[in-house]
């Protein structure tokens, strides 16, 4: 039997942490969060992932979404948040709850970004406070 984990995943352009947009998104790395997270919840089983497609991102929820062991998806969609009903249907057809999460206060900046086409169908959406943002929306699956 497999070990209870968290999926971390990850859209477009999040594989650039820490060298694009350091003003917006800080300086630390996707593999920097990953580490805070495991030093931050040491009990806690995390796989993660990275897609620039918007089918392999719905892909990667519908996997961890409909496997049992999986407690949770935390999801930072990237631009997807604002654009793909498909992601919002992905997530809405997976038994498992999962916290959208940004890095930036969506809110505070460009207009398109204020809407998120995925909200409606998560657990709950967490923004603005970097890769802390991470580690409230683990808190909240556990």
């Amino acid at each position: 039997m497999a070990s209870p984990y968290i999926a971390i995943l990850n859209g477009p352009n999040l594989n650039l942490l820490g060298r694009r947009q350091p003003e917006i998104y800080g300086t630390c790395t996707l593999d920097g969060i990953i580490e805070r997270l495991r030093a931050a919840f040491p009990g806690v089983n995390f796989t993660h992932a990275c897609h620039q497609g918007e089918g392999a991102l719905i892909e990667a929820i519908h996997e961890a979404g409909f496997d049992s062991d999986c407690r949770g998806i935390v999801l930072n969609a990237g631009a997807y948040t604002h654009t793909s009903l498909a992601i919002a249907d992905a997530i809405a057809a997976v038994p498992a709850p999962v916290v959208e999460v940004h890095l930036s206060n969506i809110f505070a900046r460009e207009e398109i970004r204020h809407r998120s086409l995925i909200a409606a169908v998560c657990a709950g959406s967490i923004s603005g406070f970097g890769p802390r943002s991470y580690e409230l929306a683990v808190r909240a699956l556990l």
